[in-house]
């Protein structure tokens, strides 16, 4: 099957795209675009990817679902686009940062800065139907994406995983964390990132093994 996504991830990924369950998954976009409003726009579900080349991956960051309202989703985990209001969880990772770092941050939603450091925004499921979350979960996506981890973790070494929340943390179960940096943490939503988020300076920590591994670090601000 010929996926439109960037190159180096094509080739790491073509296993994949030649299953039987991908083009199950593929038959059901198609269609939930036809007859539905889907977000991301389709031209960006692989924007994680294409913004994010394989070899230049340093950071990743799992989330669940893409945005389910209007103009929200970028195709980029916790990202929004330029002037949509900023979302709880990403207000409180940004309150995360300037706690950690001791610096206050230029506010922006969208976190494309982040994906071309080589921080690599992977939602578990890549496309959502408008404000129906969870509504494409279960058909396929999360297989696809837990390829993309344990490729990540089998074919790289010296990476830096953020696990944040249950989801998450189940999600990178099978991560080698002897080859890299795991990181875990509640959730930054307001329901949790008191309970451990906050104080966790995974961004720090981050930037300290990246250097470690003789690496640049991420201007996370």
């Amino acid at each position: 099957m010929d996926v439109k996504i960037e190159s180096s991830w094509k080739e790491k990924l073509q296993g994949e795209f030649e299953k039987p369950y991908f083009e199950t998954l593929t038959n059901f976009i198609r269609d939930e675009y036809q007859r539905e409003k889907i977000f991301p726009p389709a031209h960006l579900i692989f924007s994680a990817f294409d913004k994010c080349p394989f070899d230049e991956v340093k950071v990743v960051i799992i989330g669940q679902d893409p945005y389910h309202n209007i103009d929200q989703a970028n195709g980029l985990a916790f990202s929004v686009n330029e002037g949509v209001r900023i979302p709880p969880s990403l207000v409180n990772i940004y309150k995360e940062i300037e706690a950690d770092f001791g610096k206050s941050i230029t506010k922006t939603g969208n976190l494309e800065h982040w994906s071309k450091q080589g921080v690599l925004l992977l939602n578990a499921t890549l496309t959502v139907k408008a404000h129906t979350p969870g509504s494409h979960q279960g058909k396929g996506w999360e297989q696809f994406t837990d390829a993309v981890i344990d490729t990540l973790s089998r074919d790289c070494s010296g990476l830096v995983f953020m696990l944040w929340g249950n989801y998450a943390q189940q999600k990178g179960k099978n991560i080698d964390a002897n080859k890299h940096l795991v990181l875990k943490s509640p959730h930054p939503s307001p329901l949790s990132a008191h309970r451990g988020f906050f104080g966790s300076r995974h961004f720090s920590k981050a930037n300290e093994y990246l250097v470690e591994k003789g690496k640049k670090p991420i201007e996370w601000i």
